[in-house]
């Protein structure tokens, strides 16, 4: 369909946003003739919107998807001119399949498929089409069509959310936007830094960085530093909690530069060291274990500068 991977995220993977400019180069068509549906359900499940053209025809791609921040929402996928788009509950996502046709087609513009690139902040590999019935195509997201809403009139306009009960707009991972609560640091929340990192000394790793309690930090890497991105996601976090954002005047002797934090799409924000996001490990039970280093061949810990120590 088109669907560009300029994102470099493998599947599962998330790409996180980056809230601070330093890390990288610039710092460091679907007509659907379906049988229209009834006024009665037009006007509960489509907002009883006016439309003066046939929605689904000359259907829009998406371009670039945004993960757009949202005050009651949380973040909100739009595409490349800022409107949000929209799932329908009378859809299916297993299979894919849009049950919005005619009146509400016009009310509920169809996004066509192609041309689309992956938000920062989400899997790439949600990205999908559905044939409609007079063999368009429509993009959809975690299997789910998607939908601009003709009241929106500008960027960030979330006129849509809520509309009979039916309509939500989409977060960058499919699901229906809503703004994350605080996980538990055992469900993969953020680790409690105390409000700093420092340096510590170990007889086999030498200097390496560990969070206000002690606790030694890591790094993943699959990771990358830029665009910087987050590849542990899901049961990945409930092992390797994410170190929270910290005060960098009370980190002596780690390297200044690029020194970020990432807001990641499950609202939580993570502290970088010169653009790697890092982590402590649940297998870590008191200051100075060093239990998550070799993990897998992929976790170890930091040094002050924010490169690996691959020692075991």
């Amino acid at each position: 369909m088109g669907i560009k991977r300029g994102t470099t995220l493998a599947t599962a993977a998330i790409v996180v946003v980056l809230a601070a400019t330093a890390c990288g180069p610039t710092d460091d068509k679907a007509a659907d003739t379906t049988k229209p549906v009834g006024a009665a359900a037009a006007a509960q499940d489509y907002g009883q919107a006016p439309a003066a053209a046939d929605g689904a025809a000359g259907a829009k791609p998406a371009g670039q998807l945004t993960a757009a921040p949202n005050d009651q929402l949380g973040q909100v996928l739009t595409d490349s001119a800022g409107l949000t788009l929209y799932r329908f509950d009378k859809d299916t996502a297993k299979p894919p399949k849009s049950n919005c046709d005619g009146d509400c087609a016009k009310t509920w513009p169809v996004v066509a498929a192609g041309d689309v690139t992956a938000a920062a902040g989400m899997d790439p590999a949600l990205l999908g089409e559905v044939v409609r019935t007079d063999g368009s195509k429509q993009l959809t997201v975690a299997g789910w069509p998607a939908y601009r809403y003709n009241k929106d009139a500008k960027a960030g306009d979330v006129n849509g959310q809520g509309v009979g009960g039916v309509w939500f707009a989409f977060g960058p991972d499919g699901k229906k936007a809503a703004k994350a609560e605080a996980p538990a640091p055992a469900a993969g929340g953020a680790a409690e830094a105390d409000g700093k990192l420092s340096v510590a000394k170990d007889p086999k790793l030498g200097d390496h960085i560990v969070d206000g309690k002690g606790m030694t930090v890591y790094r993943f890497k699959p990771d990358t530093q830029w665009p910087m991105t987050s590849k542990c996601v899901g049961d990945c976090l409930t092992k390797w909690p994410v170190v929270a954002p910290v005060e960098k005047a009370n980190d002596k002797g780690i390297v200044e530069k690029n020194y970020t934090v990432l807001n990641r799409p499950d609202g939580q924000k993570q502290q970088s060291v010169d653009c790697w996001p890092v982590y402590t490990f649940s297998g870590d039970k008191k200051p100075g274990d060093v239990n998550g280093q070799g993990v897998g061949g992929t976790w170890y810990a930091v040094s002050p500068d924010g490169k690996l120590i691959t020692v075991q």
